[in-house]
């Protein structure tokens, strides 16, 4: 017969007087953790006590009742209770509630103690977020909500920002298939239908970090850093309509603006009132651009005004800013430390004379009204003013007439120069140019290794001209021997020795196509460095002052600045071979192409030292995910080309970003040859061309002492 299951008797709850009552050295809680005594003592004043403290009778030597009761589980409320009867807030008879467990009872006091804390489960911080709602569905500020639970009221608006996300990611969070820090990823941008169209698109992927989340939910947002969202001002967008998105949970940056096109003709409109500032002083033209390309300036002259002398009040205040500063510097010479206060006054004095010193340049009224002003925008969203450039057709002499030779001003429908006062009656030309962006369209993909999009190996290859000319400008014995392998191919060939990748007349070859980062690349901060250096020291302006500084120049100076000058002829670039004649010729380009790589090893060209990462706008983007996938497969190995093939394009191309950045992987055409250990297709006839150039030249033997051995190593990048 079965055994009847045994009934379970619960320990009786009593209301025991607090005089009554002691703390048990049984209680298993030694260290001090979560909320405080005082902060549990305020709560327990506000609502009561919640849980009652569980007792057992305190025993004489006899084993006999005394009348008092031990705490082993409940100490943290019996030490806030203590603190409101300190407070004189609770009666010292005041009943508390108890749980009374026998004396003589078998389950030891160090075992209820530990068993109290123990089977306790903290508050899911998604069942937080929904009883923080719920108070404040029923009249409670954050503010009233956060001082009742003794947090921050930032931490309450985080929690009720988890409401804009949507109920389907909460669910996924609730059953433990999401992180936390991905839930508050998601809080970035309210749009319920993109947040799940994201967890759609990685929730699947072995890669989803909150960071990731964060850049899919704001693709389409600009930063509040940007330099056009700095020109502008977050305050004027938003007074203009715009929204801003906000992450509460870290730092933002101040955030990410919603729309673009908003921004976009909001710097539009201010450029344009600048400009037309700016056109009050009489300038012919003048181009706005949010972004000037490298080489903006190309075959234009510089006009150079002078410095606007200062007013008797500028001279005084300047004189005066400097007796200050050196007095200030006299007196706290001797100290090994300067106070604060005075550090701050000899930095602003130093700022008031430095702005004293920087004055507007002063321009003759005819060069104003040929010349123009190039409009942008710097790097830290600053308004960048460039004045005085004269184009070639506006310095045409034509005779009118009388006894002077004028220029005709191309445009203005005259036969020769404004002056000042006509160039203000007819107004000044603000355009805005540069080039259009590109919609680049996804092709079709269908997995093959296609050849890279020709505008593609165009801008690659521009970047790999401007390091060539960077390197060689520095290399004074390789620039030599270059200009010795130009001149000895035109004195002693008389034909087909076109396609070489130097112009050594020397011509500068302006980069027509290039990508937006090109200008500010370190090479391209590099060779305008060298070359503001050098236009500084020349005497320019007078061929016979200059041919005596050239003349008296030591020869490593001489062979510095021919290096210098031979560096902006060379062109490296891929172009798209012409048949019909005009342009370079196919057989040319090879030639081209052949001749760089001769001349990448020989300076050690790397272009990974010279700054170029693929990313997704210079290459990954661009490309078929075959190419993608291939890069991975060089870089990282085929096991991580398997987790990627099954994103599509435009996540694939992010995450091959990512997985690429210091792993310093190149795309065929930026490679050095004679490191690149791969075996393309075309390498064949990349060799046959080497060869020929090779046997071609046949340069005498101290002429070739620095050009490649090996026709191998004188193959062209596909």
């Amino acid at each position: 017969m079965a055994q009847a299951a045994q009934k379970i008797t619960l320990s009786p709850s009593r209301d025991i007087a607090f005089d009554k009552l002691v703390l048990s050295q049984s209680n298993v809680r030694r260290i001090k953790a979560g909320v405080s005594i005082e902060e549990l003592a305020e709560d327990i004043a506000r609502r009561g006590l919640l849980q009652s403290l569980n007792v057992r009778p305190v025993l004489d030597a006899e084993g006999v009742e005394t009348g008092k009761f031990e705490i082993p589980a409940g100490g943290r409320r019996f030490q806030a209770l203590s603190l409101l009867v300190k407070q004189k807030r609770l009666a010292k008879f005041a009943p508390v509630p108890c749980i009374v467990r026998e004396a003589s009872s078998a389950i030891l006091a160090e075992d209820d103690s530990l068993a109290e804390n123990m089977q306790r489960v903290a508050l899911h911080p998604l069942d937080q977020f929904r009883a923080f709602l719920a108070l404040r569905e029923k009249g409670q500020s954050d503010e009233e909500i956060a001082a009742a639970f003794f947090v921050a009221p930032a931490v309450v608006k985080q929690r009720m920002r988890l409401a804009s996300v949507a109920p389907a990611l909460l669910e996924v969070y609730a059953e433990d298939a999401m992180t936390l820090e991905q839930l508050m990823a998601f809080t970035v941008n309210p749009d319920h239908a993109r947040q799940v169209q994201v967890w759609d698109a990685i929730k699947s992927s072995w890669s989803k970090e909150p960071f990731q989340i964060r850049r899919m939910l704001t693709e389409t947002s600009v930063r509040a850093s940007d330099r056009r969202a700095v020109f502008v001002g977050v305050s004027a967008y938003e007074a203009a309509g715009g929204t801003v998105l906000r992450d509460l949970f870290q730092g933002d940056d101040g955030g990410w603006l919603e729309d673009p096109a908003l921004l976009d003709r909001l710097v539009s409109e201010r450029l344009q009132v600048e400009a037309e500032a700016i056109a009050a002083e009489g300038w012919k033209w003048i181009e706005i651009s949010v972004d000037l390309p490298y080489g903006y300036s190309h075959g234009m002259r510089r006009l150079f005004g002078e410095a606007e002398p200062m007013s008797e009040d500028e001279v005084a205040a300047h004189a005066g800013h400097l007796a200050e500063y050196r007095q200030l510097e006299e007196e706290h010479s001797g100290q090994d430390e300067i106070s604060e206060d005075i550090s701050e006054r000899l930095a602003a004095l130093e700022l008031a004379m430095e702005v004293l010193e920087q004055r507007p340049l002063v321009y003759e009224a005819d060069d104003v009204a040929r010349a123009g002003v190039f409009v942008s925008l710097d790097r830290m969203g600053g308004l960048s003013v460039s004045r005085g450039f004269v184009c070639v057709e506006d310095e045409v002499p034509v005779i009118a007439d009388g006894d002077c030779a004028v220029s005709d001003v191309a445009g203005q429908g005259g036969d020769g120069a404004l002056s000042a006062d006509q160039a203000a009656h007819v107004g000044t030309v603000i355009t805005s140019g540069g080039q259009p962006m590109e919609a680049l369209a996804e092709d079709e993909d269908d997995g093959a290794l296609k050849p890279l999009p020709e505008r593609l190996l165009v801008e690659l290859t521009a970047h790999r001209t401007l390091a060539l000319r960077e390197t060689v400008g520095r290399s004074p014995d390789v620039a030599m021997t270059l200009l010795l392998v130009k001149l000895v191919n035109d004195t002693f060939r008389t034909t087909g020795a076109s396609g070489s990748c130097l112009e050594a007349s020397v011509r500068e070859i302006y980069l027509s196509t290039q990508a937006p980062d090109l200008k500010d690349s370190v090479v391209a901060q590099t060779v305008d460095s060298r070359h503001a250096g050098w236009e500084a020291d020349l005497p320019l302006g007078d061929d016979v002052i200059l041919w005596d500084y050239l003349s008296a120049l030591d020869q490593a100076s001489r062979l510095a600045l021919l290096a210098h000058c031979l560096s902006f002829g060379i062109n490296a670039v891929h172009e798209k071979p012409n048949p019909y004649g005009a342009g370079i010729s196919a057989s040319g380009l090879s030639r081209r192409m052949a001749q760089s790589d001769i001349l990448a090893k020989a300076v050690g060209l790397d272009m990974v030292d010279a700054g170029w990462e693929p990313t997704v706008e210079t290459n990954l983007g661009r490309v078929p995910k075959a190419r993608i996938l291939d890069a991975v497969r060089e870089a990282k190995g085929e096991g991580t080309t398997q987790l990627l093939d099954h994103l599509k394009k435009a996540e694939m191309a992010v995450e091959a970003e990512r997985l690429l950045k210091g792993s310093g992987w190149l795309p065929e055409v930026l490679r050095r040859i004679d490191l690149d250990a791969g075996t393309g297709a075309g390498e064949g006839e990349a060799v046959k061309v080497a060869s020929e150039l090779a046997e071609e030249i046949a340069l005498p033997d101290f002429l070739m002492a620095d050009l490649p051995s090996e026709p191998a190593a004188m193959m062209a990048a596909e």
